[in-house]
């Protein structure tokens, strides 16, 4: 599968139902579930995240608002899988969607020992998706330069 969109109501069980706000950790957890869907899914097999990194908060999520996390294959290399990710929420009432985080996380596909195995290659072929992996691929080589 290269791409996965997960729905579901805003809850978090530490969150008590007057809070305002979903906690950005319960966010980025949801950001790694929807990663660990589409990579497993495309590996065929179980995947471990490796990265998450430029997961810049644009705006609250509300307990009770309906959110989408979509998790989309840019690239593969060996047994690493590239993934982009964007959270989107609003009213369950209806009405539009809008930006909560974007960022980008990179999930390796791993044996029954948990050693690194490859993956069927996949590689973009429209512009749209070129340009989409030449971004993603340029943020995690900066991260790791970083490191």
């Amino acid at each position: 599968m290269q791409s996965i969109t997960l729905r579901f109501l805003a809850s978090h069980p530490t969150t008590s139902p007057s809070a305002a706000r979903i906690p950005g950790g319960t966010v980025l957890r949801w950001v790694d579930e929807a990663g660990f869907a589409c990579a497993s899914a495309w590996a065929r097999g179980p995947c471990i995240t490796q990265f998450v990194g430029s997961a810049a908060f644009l705006q609250p999520i509300r307990p009770g608002d309906l959110v989408e996390v979509h998790a989309r294959l840019a690239y593969t290399q060996d047994a690493t899988l590239n993934l982009v990710l964007d959270v989107r929420s609003g009213s369950v009432q209806g009405g539009a969607l809008h930006d909560v985080v974007h960022c980008v996380a990179a999930y390796t596909a791993v044996d029954a020992e948990e050693r690194p195995r490859s993956v069927d290659r996949w590689m973009p072929d429209t512009p749209g998706d070129i340009a989409l992996a030449q971004r993603v691929q340029a943020h995690l080589e900066a991260a790791r330069a970083a490191q």
